[in-house]
């Protein structure tokens, strides 16, 4: 059998999200039953049918790093996960619908993987503007997920999803929010999953069509990106 074609994808976000639970569940279609911390990097594998049912069907692996999940500012913390943000293709940001913070700090974790040759000592979080224009030049696609949506209370969910929806804008990416204990969330038909699969589409066009070739390995070469005030409420 012929190897596959393969693209990068970083999965980003607060330690107790929910990320391991995420990535078995995309690449395996199954409940983690025991999931535990992921000190460092733990990497697999999900099957990707590009442009699924057209003439330019295609299947590639996604490789989905799901990167240890500590935000403390130590350099040493953060010169050990910048050996895993090299070539990379794509990236998955994950926080909990319940936590804030694990939302606020998602500014923190791009911009480490954005510009990991250098040391951002963070946002700062307020009731300012924040200018889109600037992510918008960012050739990495970003997808942002938001777990345990089955833990939020029926009167609360309209606040959370409100406030998600000003992450979206921020990160210009589509939101998907699910239970990883419950596969019907990213069933095959669902909004859901047409997201998901549109944006495994995204990295490999990126990856493999562009035709800008600074594009064709990630993101090491680019421009840096910072963060102007941001909203957040």
């Amino acid at each position: 059998m012929a190897s596959l074609d393969r693209v990068k994808v970083l999965v980003l976000g607060d330690s107790g999200v929910g990320k391991s639970s995420l990535v078995h569940l995309l690449c395996q279609n199954q409940v983690l039953g025991n999931p535990s911390w992921t000190v460092g990097c733990s990497v697999d594998v999900r099957v990707h049918d590009y442009k699924e049912g057209t003439p330019e069907e295609k299947t590639y692996y996604t490789e989905l790093w799901d990167i240890g999940g500590s935000v403390g500012s130590a350099s040493s913390v953060k010169s050990t996960r910048a050996v895993f943000y090299n070539s990379v293709n794509g990236i998955i940001l994950v926080h909990d619908l319940t936590n804030k913070k694990s939302s606020q700090n998602l500014y923190r974790w791009s911009l480490e993987a954005l510009n990991k040759d250098s040391s951002p000592t963070g946002v700062i979080v307020s009731n300012g503007d924040y200018d889109r224009e600037q992510f918008a030049e960012n050739p990495v696609p970003l997808l942002l997920i938001g777990t345990k949506f089955d833990q939020i209370p029926e009167n609360k969910r309209n606040d959370v999803l409100t406030r998600t929806a000003f992450l979206s804008e921020d990160f210009i990416a589509e939101e998907i929010n699910l239970d990883c204990t419950n596969p019907r969330y990213l069933a095959a038909g669902t909004s859901n999953a047409v997201k998901l699969s549109r944006f495994f589409d995204k990295v490999i066009e990126k990856r493999y069509f562009t035709r800008d070739p600074s594009q064709m390995t990630g993101f090491s070469d680019r421009k840096r990106f910072n963060f102007k005030t941001l909203h957040y409420d």
